[in-house]
């Protein structure tokens, strides 16, 4: 991957050129090619958090800290934000990203100055540009497919906000919502670990959204918010939950491939002493599966969409581990398990940027990354691979996936 190039900064001076770097080795600056085309969303982040600058005489900007976020992410050299500050006394690096030499100590302060909201929109906004890795009948049927689950990252016991389970543990937790078709994170929030799963996905509903989600999602008032949105769901409940049986289906061939047992539309939801919630049919599929250990065990799951075939169904299901993958990938390849801020929305702020990142090389390559795409991804942000062999193996990706369209 080619050096950072540099960029107007949303017409802010730039850096001086009589402010010479330290006396420093300098690493190798990369993902020029990655982050070309979110500069204009960048752009838009400068003035915020600027109301406080009343002298006039701030000189790091929203803009600059997320660059330099992103620049820390694609920059495996760099494993600290004090690593980060020493990047900005090189003049290489000021020149390139279009900033000024950075103190360690507004660094520290950006996390709490700027609104990590304002990267939540340009992970949305670059989650809208994606097109889905898969056509036809299938991705049609299964259109803004969206695996929700949340991951805990281990914090510092001073981090008192996020106390967990005693008073010398800490962690945050990274509710994320996954678009199974395109690969890619469409929305997320931090909280601290202990935070409710449900209340943070009824907090970030979106309208057209078919919802798959695990069984610590089964709330069935939370079904109901969901179609209430404007949206569909797949979920997981207990084999033991009450319902009234309004008509059992008939299973096709697909359906029995699929291991589909039995597929059957249900009146009402839970007992009579409680609420009716949903207040219409809902379908219980179940699915005849093994676990980790080889033992066959059932997956009972609840949808509103009366019309999706079974064996999609158990599909859907199936493809909720995709989040569970891309947790990996974020932890494992990005390095986000490392946290750079104490403060809740200072870790929001990273936490997007790491988003952001991933949204960047999916965009960038057009497909789901294999296991060889990832080593090749981190050999080439190590500068061990050259731009024209990325090139060479993004055509191979290509012509692979025109093959099987």
């Amino acid at each position: 991957m080619a050096a950072k190039s540099g960029w107007d900064g949303s017409g802010r001076d730039k850096a001086d050129k009589d402010d010479k770097a330290d006396n420093t080795d300098e690493v190798d600056l990369r993902g020029a090619n990655l982050i070309r085309q979110v500069r204009p969303l960048l752009a838009g982040l400068h003035e915020i958090g600027a109301e406080r600058d009343k002298a006039s005489n701030r000189k790091l900007f929203f803009d600059d800290y997320a660059s330099l976020l992103l620049l820390y992410f694609f920059t495996p050299a760099l494993t600290s934000l004090r690593a980060l500050q020493q990047a900005t006394n090189w003049e290489q690096t000021r020149r390139k990203i279009g900033i000024r030499r950075t103190s360690l100590g507004s660094l520290s302060e950006a996390a709490s100055v700027f609104d990590a909201e304002a990267l939540r929109e340009i992970v949305q906004e670059l989650a809208a540009r994606a097109v889905p890795l898969k056509t036809g009948h299938e991705a049609e049927a299964l259109r803004n497919l969206t695996a929700v689950d949340g991951s805990v990252f281990r914090a510092l016991p001073k981090m008192v906000w996020a106390l967990w389970r005693d008073d010398s543990h800490a962690a945050v937790k990274l509710h994320l919502h996954f678009d199974v078709l395109k690969g890619v994170p469409v929305d997320a929030e931090l909280t601290a670990a202990g935070e409710s799963e449900t209340r943070s996905l009824k907090r970030r509903l979106q309208p057209d959204r078919l919802y798959v989600i695990g069984r610590g999602y089964a709330k069935y008032e939370l079904f109901a918010d969901i179609v209430a949105a404007g949206s569909s769901f797949i979920g997981r409940v207990k084999d033991s939950v009450a319902y009234k049986l309004q008509e059992e289906r008939e299973l096709s061939e697909d359906d029995r491939n699929a291991g589909v047992i039995r597929d059957c539309v249900i009146s009402r939801l839970g007992t009579t002493h409680r609420p009716d919630y949903l207040q219409s049919p809902v379908r219980l599929i179940v699915v005849e599966t093994t676990d980790r250990d080889g033992k066959p065990h059932e997956l009972w799951l609840l949808t509103d969409r009366l019309n999706l075939a079974a064996e999609l169904v158990a599909l859907a299901y199936r493809y909720r581990w995709m989040v569970e993958l891309f947790f990996r990938w974020m932890k494992c390849i990005l390095g986000s398990r490392h946290l750079i801020s104490h403060s809740r929305n200072g870790i929001t702020i990273q936490m997007y940027a790491a988003l952001i990142v991933s949204l960047l090389i999916t965009l960038r390559t057009g497909c789901k990354p294999t296991k060889r795409t990832f080593e090749i991804i981190q050999f080439y942000l190590l500068g061990w691979v050259s731009d024209d062999e990325f090139t060479d193996h993004l055509k191979s990706l290509s012509q692979k996936k025109s093959k099987t369209k």
